[in-house]
């Protein structure tokens, strides 16, 4: 059976399956394979950086004619982020953590869908009210940021779902397979946001070591902090923490991010052991169902595969 939602029908894509736009990783190749796959591509802004949009946009559209989006952390751009994205006429935009009302209409305006990704129900209420055309219900089980104070998966999406009805929504965080994504389709979502298990794929932007820990890592090896945020002097709100894989300096400093943020010599020996080679330039991003991702195949064949598997796990279901 065709997997048919009202996602599917809004971008005219053959599968339920986006990319999560993974700040720096979800580049102009991965999201080009993930569309040319079936699902809706979404390149990873982040903060919309005008080298590194430069260099990517030009890539989705050399990669794919299938329909596309571009993904931002709302609170760290500006409106030339937006515009500049804009000019590459992708089919949707995708503003996550922060408040997305000063670039709604801009977007709307584009012709571009609006995609607003909250993490409780007061961001899908103000979702519905900018007139979101769809709204990904994001987990605390998902790798990278979220809310601080999140809450799971499995309960939050038929919530959100039914505050939300007719607009569509996916669900996001921890999910790892085409299982999870019919268990979503059966929570009432019209899709799934996949992150993680599309990091550990032929075009990802990571480097082959961060690939490598993906693929051997372990869901109860993850943890959601801010310690790697702070250590890096990284901007991100204190609202949001991130899930990671295990980490030295997450070791050193867990409880202790206070006395952390005011260490100017322990930020300092952050970045000396990264220059060195100790530690990773970057975390490993990654949620709770790394457990299931083996492997690094091309983004397209994984979107075929994960619906393959979703039909089959939907069809199973239906014989009880």
């Amino acid at each position: 059976m065709a997997l048919s939602t009202a996602f599917t029908k809004l971008f005219g894509v053959r599968h339920p399956i986006a990319l999560a736009p993974m700040g720096g990783s979800a580049g102009g190749a991965l999201t080009a394979a993930v569309s040319r796959g079936g699902g809706l591509g979404l390149l990873g802004s982040g903060n919309g950086d005008p080298g590194w949009l430069a260099r990517e946009l030009p890539l989705v559209a050399q990669g794919t004619d299938k329909p596309w989006g571009i993904g931002f952390q709302t609170w760290a751009i500006d409106t030339s982020a937006v515009e500049r994205a804009l000019e590459h006429q992708p089919r949707a935009v995708m503003l996550s953590f922060g408040d997305p009302s000063a670039f709604t209409e801009r977007i709307r305006q584009a012709g571009a869908a609006l995609i607003i990704q909250v993490t409780d129900l007061d961001e899908a209420r103000q979702a519905v009210d900018l007139g979101a055309d769809v709204i990904v219900a994001q987990g605390t089980e998902g790798g990278g940021h979220g809310a601080r104070h999140g809450r799971s998966t499995l309960p939050f999406v038929p919530v959100v779902a039914d505050l939300a009805a007719p607009v569509p929504v996916l669900a996001a965080g921890g999910i790892g397979d085409g299982r999870g994504l019919a268990a979503v389709l059966a929570l009432g979502a019209a899709g799934a946001l996949i992150g993680t298990r599309f990091q550990a794929t032929a075009e990802a932007l990571v480097p082959p070591a961060i690939a490598t820990a993906i693929v051997e890592g372990h869901g109860q090896d993850t943890e959601r902090n801010r310690v790697l945020d702070i250590a890096r002097g990284s901007r991100w709100p204190a609202r949001y923490t991130a899930r990671t894989l295990g980490h030295r300096y997450l070791d050193q400093w867990r409880g202790r991010e206070a006395e952390l943020a005011t260490d100017a010599e322990a930020q300092r020996a952050y970045h000396e052991d990264v220059a060195q080679g100790h530690v990773p330039p970057l975390p490993v991003w990654a949620g709770e169902a790394v457990d299931l991702v083996t492997d690094q195949p091309p983004a397209a064949d994984l979107v075929e595969t994960l619906a393959a598997q979703a039909e089959d796990a939907l069809n199973r279901a239906g014989k009880y």
